[in-house]
């Protein structure tokens, strides 16, 4: 059984209730646990995008003109547009999140790994606060504001490689105090991919991130891992990133993680931010499926072949009446 370790220092949040919150996303009245309320009583719904051409660079001067936002294949209205995560960052905070393997395999090269992703943390100087679960047979979690980092440098550095590998547990209760959060959460999560450790299965783990509305970037460094558990291990960290929009990264070697973090950085400075009220009023609880697509590609060479990266859905709000049939009519002016 997997320990949480909840820590009786000054910035740590008590980790509890991800078997609860699971429970909660998979019954029927479960899909209330997203809420993308961003303005008091508007249901604002967030969409981060990101569009890269045939070679998988970067395209990141679009407009708002140049997209469609579909969900359950209905049209919406696009009613909030903006480019980079730190363009706007007063008014939709970014909340940060590391999730950090700790266990023994990830021993080799530890140094080098953790000063990697201090740097870059310190690029994203403009997130309202970090969260950092390093896990191993244990799962410990706190979270930071910027006045904090000092200490939250101190932490990744004091922990040493050991015991077994609670992947998924780590992933459930970052999650727990994710669901809490308004704004925009992306979490990058370092790892080999291997765990052998927790009670949570990998599907209820990807129940939980369809819930969530939190961006999901890999970086699977599997030197220890044999050829078959490689390419296992790939296939499940490519299902937890794909849900959610984001992406997986697999380095030979420590040497290229500076440059996975300095791409993971680039994505987040040009991810396009599309908000829309849904034209479905039904507060019922559903999942919704959303689709975003490039309005007259073939206007560029680049646009061509682009590949649009977008988490699958959400689940609408929900209110007890209009799940249990008294369903408000569905919105016919965009408002």
């Amino acid at each position: 059984m997997t320990r949480v370790r909840r820590g009786a220092q000054p910035g740590f949040l008590p980790a509890t209730g991800w078997i609860a919150a699971l429970a909660i996303v998979c019954s029927a009245t479960g899909a209330a646990a997203q809420r993308p309320t961003f303005t008091s009583g508007i249901d604002l719904v967030h969409v981060g995008v990101t569009i890269t051409d045939d070679d998988g660079n970067l395209i990141t001067d679009l407009t708002v003109d140049d997209f469609d936002v579909l969900e359950d294949g209905q049209p919406q209205e696009i009613s909030y547009f903006s480019v980079g995560l730190e363009s706007d960052a007063e008014l939709i905070p970014l909340h940060l999140g590391l999730l950090f393997d700790m266990s023994e395999s990830m021993g080799r090269s530890e140094r080098f790994q953790k000063t990697a992703a201090i740097r870059f943390l310190n690029t994203l100087t403009y997130a309202a606060d970090m969260t950092v679960v390093d896990f191993d047979t244990e799962v410990r979690v706190g979270r930071y504001g910027q006045a904090d980092f000092g200490r939250l440098i101190e932490r990744i550095r004091g922990r040493r490689p050991g015991g077994y590998t609670a992947l998924y547990d780590a992933l459930g209760v970052y999650l727990d105090g994710a669901f809490e959060q308004d704004g925009r959460k992306v979490l990058v999560l370092y790892t080999d991919g291997e765990d052998t450790r927790s009670r949570l299965t990998i599907r209820e783990a990807r129940d939980l991130l369809r819930a969530s509305d939190v961006t999901v970037y890999a970086v699977g460094f599997q030197e220890s891992l044999r050829s078959r558990q490689r390419m296992r291990q790939r296939m499940l960290l490519n299902q937890l990133t794909e849900i959610t929009g984001g992406s997986s990264y697999f380095p030979d070697t420590v040497d290229e993680l500076d440059e996975i973090y300095t791409r993971i950085a680039a994505e987040l400075d040009g991810r396009y931010s599309l908000g829309f009220v849904s034209a479905n009023g039904r507060r019922d609880g559903t999942w919704r499926e959303l689709e975003v697509r490039l309005r007259d590609p073939d206007r560029r060479d680049e646009l061509r072949d682009a590949r649009v990266r977008v988490r699958e859905g959400y689940f609408a709000p929900w209110s007890e009446a209009e799940a249990e049939g008294e369903a408000a009519p569905d919105r016919d002016d965009g408002r």
